[in-house]
C-alpha cells in the first residue's frame, strides 16, 4: 500500500507501531482537543479518553498487555509535543537526565525499579514518571517506535527481553551530554 510508506524505504510498508506513533504525533499537532485528551489520558482512571483513537487502530480495549502500551505512548507523545519520532532509547534517555549520566545514583535506582517491575500494568505506571522526568530534561526526542514495541513485547517472559534491552542501552555506551541545558 502506498500511504503506508515513506520516501526511501523502498516498498517496504511500516509496521503497525511506526503507524501509530506517526499518527499520534499528526493527530496531537493538528488537533489540540484530541491532544489535551490524550494528555489526560496518562492515568488509570482517565485512560478511557484515548479509547477512541485506540479503538480507530484496532487496539484490543478490553486486553490489559494490548492497551496499555498504546494508551502510555499515546499519552506520553501528547504531554512531549514532539514533532517526529526520534532515536533516543529510554535507557540513554534515563541516563541523560542526570549530570553524571549512567553512574548517578539517581539514574541507576529509576532503571532498577524498572527493571524489578515483573507486569505490564506496573512498568507501565513506573514509566509515566520517567517519561515526564525525561520530556522535561532531555531535548532530543525518544524513539517511541521502539518503545511502543518494547511495552508490546514486555508481557512475554515477564518482560526479559525487553529489560535486558534497556539495561543495555542504559550502561551501554556512555551517554554525550543530551540535556536541555544548551537547548533554546
Amino acid at each position: 500500500m502506498l500511504e503506508n510508506q515513506s520516501p526511501g524505504e523502498s516498498g517496504k510498508e511500516k509496521s503497525r507501531d511506526q503507524r501509530f506513533v506517526e499518527a499520534v504525533i499528526e493527530r496531537c499537532q493538528n488537533d489540540k482537543g484530541l491532544a489535551a485528551r490524550l494528555r489526560r489520558a496518562d492515568n488509570p482512571v482517565t485512560e478511557y479518553q484515548s479509547w477512541e483513537l485506540l479503538g480507530w487502530f484496532g487496539v484490543d480495549l478490553e486486553k490489559d498487555y494490548e492497551r496499555l502500551p498504546f494508551v502510555t505512548l499515546a499519552a506520553t507523545i501528547a504531554k512531549s509535543k514532539v514533532e517526529r519520532n526520534g532515536s533516543l532509547t529510554l535507557g540513554k534517555a534515563i541516563a541523560a537526565c542526570y549530570e553524571d549520566g549512567r553512574e548517578s545514583s539517581q539514574a541507576k535506582a529509576r532503571l532498577r525499579r524498572l527493571l524489578a517491575s515483573s507486569e505490564l500494568a506496573e512498568v507501565c505506571r513506573i514509566l509515566r514518571p520517567i517519561l515526564t522526568l525525561i520530556d522535561s530534561k532531555v531535548s532530543q526526542p525518544l524513539d517511541y517506535v521502539r518503545l511502543l514495541r518494547q511495552l508490546r513485547f514486555f508481557g512475554f517472559e515477564s518482560g526479559q527481553r525487553t529489560k535486558t534491552q534497556w539495561a543495555q542501552e542504559f550502561y551501554g555506551q556512555p551517554v554525550e551530554s543530551e540535556g536541555k541545558e544548551g537547548a533554546a
